[in-house]
């Protein structure tokens, strides 16, 4: 199912959903109507003063997993999945676990002319973690490079992974920047103004990728069919699962 709708519904389902054993897969891929920062769990403390600096102009959240602040909004498209604890997907080791998920949003991506490469934990360790002349930024999601993320060329990020693991169940959430995010109201929101050249440097978008290639940017109608391939692609991989049976 994929649907037009905001960070706080994303983060009341996800809530509302692990609150009682997930007992079969269920996802949303989400387009979102306007923008909203959604802090990591570990940076909740910091609420009140990042709110204070939006100026109530948009919504500041907290998501019950961890890593740094997004900023949410009509340029990406965010992926949940929701899997019983037992699931075969979430099996293996953390990081292991998220391969799958990397996977499915690199084939959805080719088939609409961007072509990232999937970050493999072996890769992250081999190379310079600074990009683009700076290093990671860890009060930001997009700031910073995790195994199984998709990174272009530069290894500049184009997705981003997470996931809440519960007694009942397990969330895999993952965000892809459609075009270029107004990285300036984040890093001001965060108190970061400093980073906004970093913050810019580290990441890309699927019409700058796209544009690298001599196409052209996406339409409305594209953007929602990409919204469309990535239920696909899940619809698909849950039901390799069932076949592995």
């Amino acid at each position: 199912m994929h649907l037009l709708a905001s960070a706080a519904d994303e983060q009341d389902w996800i809530r509302e959903e692990l609150a009682e054993p997930v007992t079969r897969p269920q996802w949303r891929v989400w387009r979102y109507r306007s923008p909203a920062i959604v802090l990591g769990l570990s940076q909740r403390r910091l609420h009140d003063e990042v709110a204070a600096r939006a100026a109530g102009t948009l919504p500041v959240l907290v998501r019950a997993s961890g890593g740094g602040a997004v900023l949410a909004g009509p340029w990406m498209v965010g992926t949940t999945v929701l899997l019983p604890s037992k699931h075969p997907l979430g099996a293996g080791t953390l990081v292991d676990s998220y391969r799958w998920f990397g996977e499915l949003h690199a084939r959805a991506l080719h088939g609409f002319g961007v072509e990232p490469l999937l970050l493999s934990p072996r890769a992250l360790r081999e190379h310079d973690p600074r990009v683009a002349g700076s290093g990671p930024l860890p009060w930001a999601c997009f700031g910073g490079l995790s195994p199984w993320e998709l990174v272009d060329s530069r290894r500049r990020k184009l997705s981003g992974l997470a996931q809440q693991r519960r007694a009942g169940g397990i969330a895999f959430v993952a965000g892809t920047l459609l075009w270029r995010p107004p990285w300036s109201v984040l890093c001001e929101a965060l108190d970061r103004s400093d980073s906004l050249q970093a913050l810019t440097m580290r990441t890309t978008d699927c019409e700058a990728m796209r544009a690298s290639s001599g196409l052209a940017s996406f339409d409305e109608s594209q953007r929602a069919a990409f919204a469309a391939g990535l239920a696909d692609a899940i619809d698909s991989a849950l039901a390799d699962t069932l076949d592995d049976d």
